[in-house]
């Protein structure tokens, strides 16, 4: 893959298979890579050597200042990350919400997005959604460069403009068109179940489907 960015300080919170994968995918288009969990850096090390060669493991404090945060711990245990490591950084949220797999949490079923009730318990992190609708081993094998026909397309959420931008020239260094889904609320468009959820689209189709979720959102 051919890094055409500015390569970036990329932390990744949590080593289970979705922040693994990112992780490995960003250390191959040439970024650098910290990984961290509720562990001391030391419990994580071997497992990071051996699993994303070229990322280090670091005590999540370490996190800070990381030009990006990936938030990759599953859904339901979102009220144990410490927020002030996130405070002000800009962070991705990969998460979804599977209540056979969470447990049902009222939170997430009064109709807004599940990156809305993330950042609103993160506070002042600068969240972004991405990266939650591509299954984490296709991660890893359906990157394509720019203008290539078979590219994918990926949607990206959020509020704070410079944040997104900075979240869509990250994705492109993964393989993958990134399209602007517009405002945070808009990830309904792309949570578990939704057309774009569970298939794989060109820029142009992700476009179509944005713009006719959010025509029914708005009339809903």
């Amino acid at each position: 893959m051919t890094m055409t960015q500015t390569p970036l300080t990329i932390g990744v919170l949590g080593a289970g298979r979705v922040g693994t994968a990112v992780a490995r995918q960003a250390v191959r288009a040439g970024h650098t890579v910290k990984i961290a969990t509720a562990k001391p850096a030391a419990d994580i090390a071997l497992l990071t050597e051996v699993i994303v060669p070229g990322a280090v493991a670091v005590d999540r404090e370490e996190l800070r200042g990381a030009d990006i945060i990936v938030l990759a711990v599953p859904l339901h245990k979102y009220r144990s990350i410490d927020t002030t490591v996130l405070r002000d950084q800009v962070v991705i949220d990969t998460m979804n919400y599977w209540a056979p797999v969470d447990g049902f949490m009222d939170e997430f079923e009064t109709g807004v997005s599940t990156s809305e009730v993330i950042a609103e318990f993160l506070g002042a992190a600068r969240v972004v959604k991405t990266l939650n609708h591509i299954g984490y081993g296709d991660l890893e094998i359906d990157s394509y460069p720019v203008g290539d026909p078979q590219r994918r397309a990926l949607a990206v959420a959020g509020d704070d403009a410079a944040a997104k931008a900075l979240v869509q020239d990250f994705v492109d260094s993964l393989g993958y068109d990134a399209v602007d889904a517009g405002p945070l609320a808009a990830g309904r468009a792309f949570e578990n179940g939704t057309e774009i959820f569970n298939g794989r689209h060109d820029a142009a189709r992700m476009q179509d489907l944005l713009s006719e979720c959010g025509r029914v959102l708005a009339s809903a």
